[in-house]
């Protein structure tokens, strides 16, 4: 009997390291998503695409603004010199202008907001496919995203792929 559990206790120690010899010949790679992110032109290409949206709006909320600052400085200076009538008119002309000002503001950050998200998904989609793509070409196991406690520089696959990223981005930019 004593045998047998020798035998047992072998063959389960020799099941529990099958997992870490499989382990140890997986090729695995390491990618820094934030840089990806961060640096990958299909994600800049959003952010201009965004800019170019929101410009007009921004610049008429600035525009807004400024008249707000002008009307307040100048209920300010003259507010005194102003009959009770007019001060109230500009008075009210100054909180119609402030709420407007506020709820345009709100408006174009909520949006804005529910537009970036958009543009980042449809890039976050496009990076993770191309990491996904790389990872099988190059015959990987296992690719850990960021953040990691340490990876090893040979095995960080960053570069490629933000490498293959704007070659893309250019193909699909040359591409009519």
């Amino acid at each position: 009997m004593g045998q047998h559990a020798t035998a047992a206790r072998s063959l389960a120690l020799v099941l529990a390291l099958l997992p870490l010899a499989a382990l140890a010949q997986a090729k695995l790679g390491y990618v820094d998503m934030k840089r990806l992110l961060d640096n990958a032109p299909q994600v800049q290409a959003g952010r201009d695409r965004l800019q170019r949206e929101f410009a007009s709006r921004d610049t008429a909320l600035k525009r807004d603004e400024t008249r707000l600052a002008d009307l307040k400085n100048e209920f300010e200076r003259d507010g005194l010199l102003l009959n009770k009538t007019d001060a109230d008119a500009k008075k009210r002309e100054i909180d119609a202008l402030e709420r407007s000002v506020k709820r345009t503001r709100e408006e174009l950050r909520a949006e804005l907001k529910s537009r970036s998200d958009q543009e980042l998904d449809k890039s976050w989609q496009e990076i993770n496919n191309t990491v996904v793509d790389y990872a099988r070409e190059q015959g990987l196991d296992l690719v850990v995203p960021s953040p990691v406690v340490y990876a090893d520089p040979r095995i960080d696959i960053t570069d490629r792929v933000l490498e293959r990223l704007r070659r893309d981005f250019q193909s699909k930019r040359s591409t009519p």
